[in-house]
Order: structure tokens, then C-alpha cells, then sequence
């Protein structure tokens, strides 16, 4: 029976709600599809996939913490391989739907994705000293900012005609600097002080990723239908 969710387990609550969450907003995402112009259907798949792998892995964290209160590490940071390398991608595929982007673009932002969160992998996991590790952790996340705001993907949209895809951008930026600081926050509870513990971290890092996986994938249906009606009704 121990698998069973007790009433006072706050975090595996939590569990339960962002999976639940992601599982809506995967069918939100893969409905809405059909609503919006072709060139937008790309973007809307990566949203409702990225919300699709990751309630898939909530469900074995859920598990992991309910069962064992464990911190469900290896799950969670198999689920942000695949999952933040793809809100990254998001970036490329806006500005994509609308003019031709390089592909260094991509590059750029998949290398500085895949940097934060080596570092920050080698760091829970012990294969390098935690506090140690944030740092290279948080210079790659800087790195990615500075793509996003100064770098050769904000040049771009800031020469865009579309002003739906540059208002998505330009939230998507806001997402990635605020919302993202969300996860380094739980690092550093978890890690750096004794105030906070594995159930406060792993809070953390949920509350993170129901804001910032859902929330990308709303910015950009808002932004695809926003665009699709005004060309159906110029």
C-alpha cells in the first residue's frame, strides 16, 4: 500500500496535478493543430509533444516519489533532454514559419541547452561536486539569454514584418529568463542551503515546469491563431 498517495504529501499532490496538467494540455495542443495555418502546425506538434513526454515521465516520478520519497532524479532529467533541447527548437520554428533562419540558430541554442543541463545532471548526480557544478550550469543558461536577447536569433526577429511571431518571441524570452530561474532556485535549495530539502526542491522544479512547458506551448497557439485569423479575415 505504499504506493498509495497519503493526504499530507504535498509533493506527491504536486506530482499528481502537473501530470494531470501536461495530460490536458497535450490534447489542447494536438486539437488546436487543425485550427491554425500550416505553417504554424510544426510549432504546435513540438508544444504537444513536449507536454506529452513530459507528463509520460511525471507519471514514473510520481511513482518513485509516492513509493520511496526518493528524489526521482533520472527521470527528470531524462524528461529535460528531450523536452527543453524542444522548447529551444521553439524558438528556431517561429521565426522559421514566417522567414528563412539559419541553421547555426539552432545549433547555438541546442548546445547551450544541452550545457545547462550536463552540468546540472553531473551535479545531482554526484559526478561532479553539486555546487561546483551549478555554476558552469548557470554560465550555459546565461549564454542562452544572451542568444535570445542580443544574438543572431533576436536580430532576426526583430526585422520581422509578423508582429504576432515577434510578441511570441518576445514572451518566449521573458519565459526562458523568469521562468527558468525557477529551476537553478530549487538547485540551490536543494544544495546550497539547509533550508531547503528533496520535497522542497522537487516543488520547485514541478511548480517550474507546469509554468514554463505549458506556458510555451499557450504562447505559441496564441501567437499561430492570432496570425491564421488575421490572414483569413485581410
Amino acid at each position: 500500500m505504499a504506493s498509495l498517495l497519503p493526504a499530507d504529501d504535498y509533493v506527491g499532490m504536486s506530482f499528481w496535478l502537473i501530470s494531470m496538467a501536461l495530460v490536458a494540455a497535450t490534447a489542447f495542443f494536438f486539437v488546436e493543430r487543425d485550427r491554425v495555418a500550416g505553417k504554424w502546425k510544426t510549432s504546435l506538434t513540438v508544444s504537444g509533444l513536449v507536454t506529452l513526454i513530459a507528463a509520460v515521465h511525471y507519471f514514473y516520478m510520481r511513482e518513485v516519489w509516492v513509493g520511496t520519497g526518493a528524489s526521482p532524479t533520472v527521470f527528470r532529467y531524462i524528461d529535460w533532454l528531450l523536452t527543453v533541447p524542444l522548447l529551444m527548437v521553439e524558438f528556431y520554428l517561429i521565426l522559421s514559419a514566417v522567414t528563412k533562419v539559419p541553421g547555426r540558430v539552432f545549433w547555438r541554442l541546442l548546445i547551450g541547452t544541452l550545457a545547462m543541463l550536463g552540468f546540472g545532471y553531473a551535479g545531482e548526480t554526484g559526478l561532479m561536486n553539486a555546487q561546483i557544478a551549478f555554476w558552469p550550469s548557470m554560465a550555459a543558461w546565461g549564454y542562452i539569454i544572451w542568444e535570445i536577447f542580443k544574438g543572431e536569433a533576436s536580430q532576426i526577429n526583430a526585422g520581422l514584418a509578423n508582429v504576432h511571431v515577434q510578441k511570441a518571441y518576445r514572451t518566449m524570452t521573458l519565459l526562458v529568463t523568469i521562468g527558468w530561474a525557477i529551476y537553478p532556485l530549487g538547485y540551490f535549495l536543494g544544495y546550497f542551503t539547509g533550508a531547503g530539502d528533496s520535497g522542497t526542491m522537487n516543488i520547485v522544479y514541478n511548480i517550474a515546469d507546469f509554468w514554463n512547458k505549458i506556458a510555451f506551448g499557450v504562447v505559441i497557439w496564441s501567437a499561430a491563431v492570432a496570425d491564421t485569423d488575421s490572414k483569413a479575415h485581410a
